[in-house]
């Protein structure tokens, strides 16, 4: 096998179709660099416009500055793009309708050829099918508050379960039920990593939720060497790195809280549930507490991405395998493409080549 295909690979064949690779990331991916995925949902129905496009922006830039390439997930013109232009990323921060996908929404969004913003479930499923390691997000869905009345919970709980991409996060937005998040996490075989001194699970606006993760370490190499022995041995769950938002952009816990409560008892006065929930809570989040939450919304994702680029990195360094047997190849790289050499001696003359075929029709020889 050619060894540039060898070494470029994707998870499944059945996928290959629809993804479209941006040349940077194609490119980083066949160098063995770090990649990091972010969602887009964040930038179509995370915040207003122009600030979603200058937030996404700005991650990218983030990734880019600590030596990893960035790969902002979306959907559009019938292709799952893993990586986005200018045109594209603008083009996501300006749709009024683009479809809040989660993994059970791709193919629908596909296949009726609509705008998509992928969430973390989905961001997920394709980062895994690109070869993508490491994803920076603001933080989980998980358990909603009173899951025992409405059995709410998101579907990125059960990506995490599933897919072999490391999360890095601020946590399980504080709208949901932590501590039964948490719990999901555990039973699912999820690996919980606090990236903090003290084993403190994050609550995105506030740095302890009073629940506990797994264990805690603020060593990168470490978390490196848990993501690449879960991956030998061939377990199929995610790994969740939950940062802390920086002390200087905490939120008034209390405050928060109460914003939160409030928000709460107006979508179950309104019967807001499933998919439009999250969305309707944390922009009623942001009104109540005077702009505040999306403040410290914005600074926290800068934080994650920052740390995922570094583990992308780290990752990166480590990996050496070959393409699992079985996967579809793309071609390398354009630039790759275009430098290689065309050969200085032509060999000019003939070949014989024989063929067998098997059949059961009756053949008579003449």
């Amino acid at each position: 096998m050619n060894p540039f295909r060898r070494l470029f690979s994707i998870q499944s064949t059945s996928s290959a179709s629809y993804l479209k690779i941006n040349e940077q990331v194609k490119q980083a991916l066949f160098e063995k660099k770090g990649v990091v995925a972010l969602e887009s949902t964040i930038i179509a129905h995370g915040m207003p416009y122009p600030t979603n496009l200058n937030t996404g922006h700005e991650l990218e830039e983030i990734i880019r500055s600590e030596g990893a390439v960035p790969a902002t997930i979306a959907i559009m013109d019938k292709k799952i793009h893993i990586g986005l232009s200018e045109r594209k990323m603008e083009r996501i921060a300006k749709s009024k309708d683009a479809l809040k996908v989660s993994r059970r929404d791709i193919a629908k969004c596909l296949a009726m050829n609509s705008v998509g913003a992928t969430t973390v479930a989905s961001t997920m499923w394709a980062a895994h099918q690109a070869g993508i390691r490491v994803f920076a997000t603001g933080g989980i869905g998980g358990v909603h508050r009173y899951a025992d009345q409405t059995f709410d919970i998101s579907a990125d709980l059960q990506e995490l379960a599933t897919t072999p991409v490391t999360v890095v996060c601020a946590g399980v937005k504080s709208i949901l039920d932590i501590p039964k998040t948490v719990e999901y996490l555990e039973t699912h075989s999820v690996n919980t990593i606090v990236y903090s001194e003290k084993n403190a699970f994050p609550a995105f606006f506030t740095q302890e939720s009073g629940s506990k993760g797994q264990f805690n370490t603020k060593d990168l190499e470490k978390v490196a060497r848990i993501i690449e022995t879960s991956k030998q041995l061939g377990l199929p769950a995610g790994t969740i790195l939950a940062c802390p938002i920086p002390l200087e952009h905490c939120g008034d816990g209390r405050l928060i809280e109460e914003a939160i409560q409030q928000a709460l008892e107006e979508a179950k006065a309104e019967n807001i549930t499933g998919q439009a929930a999250t969305p309707f809570l944390l922009s009623r989040v942001k009104e109540l507490t005077g702009g505040k939450s999306l403040e410290a919304n914005v600074a926290l994702v800068k934080n994650n991405a920052r740390i995922a680029a570094r583990l992308a990195k780290i990752l990166a360094e480590r990996s050496s395998s070959p393409a699992p047997s079985g996967t579809i190849c793309f071609a390398p790289p354009k630039k790759i493409q275009e430098a290689k050499k065309k050969p200085r001696v032509v060999t000019l003359g003939a070949a014989i080549c024989d063929f067998e075929a098997i059949t059961q029709e009756n053949v008579q020889v003449c």
